[in-house]
């Protein structure tokens, strides 16, 4: 009996891993490069682009950098820094441009386009939050990165939509806007770990999610939060409602990821209908 055992456990020792499921690789402005590194038989390597930190997993074979691409990245050769105990190396990958569509809105509260001083005096106190949740950092050895749908809707604004507010140009749109009405359940597209919420000027009631190695989720425009800060969630885990707080024409959710403080598009990480 003894034997069986030990003969199990090794055969089981004996198989990979199995490997993480990547999201989709797009070499763009506002999306997800996947760079093939050393074999797994290494230690786990540190990895860094632009000075910041980057997530590393693993297939059957090697470590892979997972790397989000900022959408103020110029096309052409960018690199990354690959460290294993005291050697250093580069990799190099390649940005294609991409043409990202201009949206026209218009608002009706004029102040959430031209906010006034005491407006500015919030917006600046808040915006250090909202970075330091976007650019937060959890060790964590494995991250799952298949995302379900936070929320039943029909997607109303895309990612990287060049946006025009009252004819004025704002910055590009950072996340998906997902359609849907006012109370509509929103849930955990993954599990991690409630890192920030608030009221914000321009995002409304949000939450942000922790996924671990600079995996961030972030949810604007709730009506109401039901979970609150350190709170651990699992996929599912009902996270408040859709509402119309903050800068908005309707009711919305706004669903953003960010990925080594680069906010990336969400559809790269969103489970197929039908997928295993």
């Amino acid at each position: 009996m003894t034997r069986i055992l030990s003969l199990t456990l090794l055969l089981a020792l004996s198989l990979p891993t199995l490997a993480a499921v990547l999201p989709k690789s797009s070499t763009v402005p506002g999306g997800v490069a996947i760079i093939t590194l050393d074999s797994k038989s290494t230690p786990r390597p540190e990895v860094r682009y632009n000075k910041r930190k980057i997530m590393v997993q693993a297939n059957a074979t090697n470590w892979l950098a997972i790397v989000g691409i900022p959408l103020s990245a110029k096309a052409g050769e960018h690199s990354i820094s690959v460290s294993i105990g005291n050697k250093e190396h580069t990799k190099s990958f390649k940005v294609t441009d991409k043409a990202y569509e201009t949206q026209h809105l218009t608002i009706k509260n004029k102040r959430k386009v031209n906010p006034n001083k005491k407006d500015m005096e919030r917006i600046v106190k808040e915006r250090k939050r909202i970075r330091n949740a976007l650019k937060h950092w959890r060790n964590q050895d494995d991250v799952i990165m298949e995302l379900v749908p936070p929320v039943d809707g029909r997607m109303s604004s895309s990612f990287g939509l060049r946006r025009i507010f009252n004819d004025q140009p704002r910055r590009p749109h950072s996340g998906m806007d997902i359609a849907a009405t006012t109370g509509t359940p929103i849930i955990a597209p993954g599990p991690g770990t409630v890192i920030e919420t608030g009221h914000f000027f321009f995002n409304g009631k949000s939450v942000f999610l922790d996924h671990g190695q600079g995996l961030v989720t972030m949810y604007g425009h709730m009506d109401s939060i039901a979970v609150e800060k350190g709170q651990v969630v699992e996929t599912g885990t009902p996270l408040g409602t859709v509402g119309m707080t903050g800068r908005v024409t309707g009711p919305h959710l706004h669903w953003g990821i960010s990925l080594n403080n680069a906010r990336v598009d969400p559809a790269l990480f969103v489970k197929q209908k039908g997928a295993q």
